[in-house]
């Protein structure tokens, strides 16, 4: 059953970027991390082999209680530390011994961090897969409709004449360049974080560089070349283009509400079955696809700007800032996802009327002629081509 707080997200979000970010997710990236920092120190000859192994059975195993962990951790400050301490326990009923090798030389940041961008990788597959779907999607309407002429508008009124295919071509346009951006974005800010409790790899008995290359390896993340405790402007990168890729999705949405209504009609997104109506008005045909991903946009921006105010940290660990960003954080990839899965299935089953586009053409009185525009949708169907 979904709770409260998803049944208030579920218009906005989708339930695979949901499931990324819910409890079960964040523990299996928590004890995921802690029981590959046990093998990474273990290979290092930090704490023994045995109990890195006892550690990692655990952990796979370990189901504690999500509402006692949230009340333990709304008075800890982070749910690191009250993790820890069950897993400690959980580790002593088997052997006391190992228990004490639990976390060892790490610092509830580092998990905490490690365990955000887990998450944030399975968040920009599910991203980069809807954005993949919806630049092949406009690619093959940019194509068909390369010389469909419809009217330009600027400024809300008619200007001159394009084809509906440019018009695809820029959505299409768009959507790849915010792909970019996300790719490029996330390459930085995907780092595994391992500093320990001042950023100094403190307890790894030397061998700090070593332990950090083999729990990279291990968790399928890059290592960083310094622990990155309290600089987070990789993460608020990420957060930017998180909000910029929401936009684009929201300027491809806004277009195509504006082509389906009812005095235009050139365009509409996809029917199904129970979505797009009206409680008190069955005549109604909402673009309720659009509708998310212009809600989205509207939310994005404030979302990356959370975390982008909280650049300043102080010191070596700050304190308010980087626990903001987590739930900040999934929020933003939840809308976005929201927003680029609508535009997805948007351009997938878009209906498009050129009979309505000519006569609106003709009754705007701007002419028929739109050969450039032709040829610039031909050049940005061959400048999307790989190679």
């Amino acid at each position: 059953m979904l709770s409260g707080a998803h049944l208030r997200e579920a218009p906005h979000a989708t339930a695979a970027m949901l499931a990324v970010w819910n409890d079960a997710a964040w523990l299996r990236a928590a004890l995921g991390f802690e029981a590959a920092l046990a093998g990474a120190e273990s290979e290092s000859g930090i704490i023994p082999e045995a109990a890195a192994s006892l550690i990692a059975r655990v952990a796979a195993d370990f189901t504690p209680d999500a509402a006692a962990l949230a009340q333990a951790a709304s008075h800890a400050g982070t749910l690191a530390i009250p993790l820890i301490a069950a897993l400690r326990e959980a580790v002593a009923g088997h052997d006391g011994g190992a228990a004490r090798f639990v976390h060892h030389g790490a610092t509830s940041q580092d998990l905490a961090d490690t365990a955000m961008v887990l998450q944030a990788r399975a968040s920009i597959d599910l991203l980069m897969a809807d954005l993949a779907r919806a630049g092949a999607a406009l690619a093959g309407l940019a194509a068909t409709h390369a010389d469909t002429r419809m009217s330009g508008r600027t400024l809300l009124q008619p200007a001159l004449p394009v084809t509906f295919g440019l018009k695809c071509a820029q959505w299409m346009a768009a959507l790849a360049d915010a792909g970019d951006r996300l790719h490029r974005e996330a390459g930085a800010a995907l780092l595994l974080q391992l500093g320990g409790g001042a950023g100094t790899l403190e307890g790894m008995q030397d061998c700090g560089a070593a332990v950090s290359a083999s729990l990279a390896r291990r968790l399928g993340l890059r290592a960083a070349p310094l622990p990155w405790h309290a600089r987070r402007g990789n993460i608020a990168g990420l957060a930017a283009a998180l909000a910029i890729a929401t936009g684009e999705a929201g300027k491809m949405a806004r277009d195509v509400a504006l082509l389906a209504q009812a005095e235009v009609a050139e365009a509409r997104e996809p029917v199904a079955a129970g979505r797009g109506g009206s409680s008190a008005m069955p005549h109604k045909r909402n673009q309720t696809l659009c509708q998310r991903a212009i809600t989205a946009s509207l939310r994005a921006p404030p979302l990356a700007a959370t975390i982008i105010a909280g650049l300043p940290q102080e010191h070596e660990r700050g304190l308010g800032g980087w626990q903001a960003e987590a739930p900040v954080l999934a929020e933003l990839f939840c809308v976005a996802h929201s927003a680029i899965a609508a535009m997805a299935e948007t351009a997938q089953g878009l209906t498009v009327d050129p009979a309505a586009m000519r006569r609106n053409l003709d009754a705007a009185g701007i002419g028929t002629t739109a050969g450039e525009a032709v040829r610039l949708v031909h050049a940005a169907l061959a400048a999307r081509e790989p190679g």
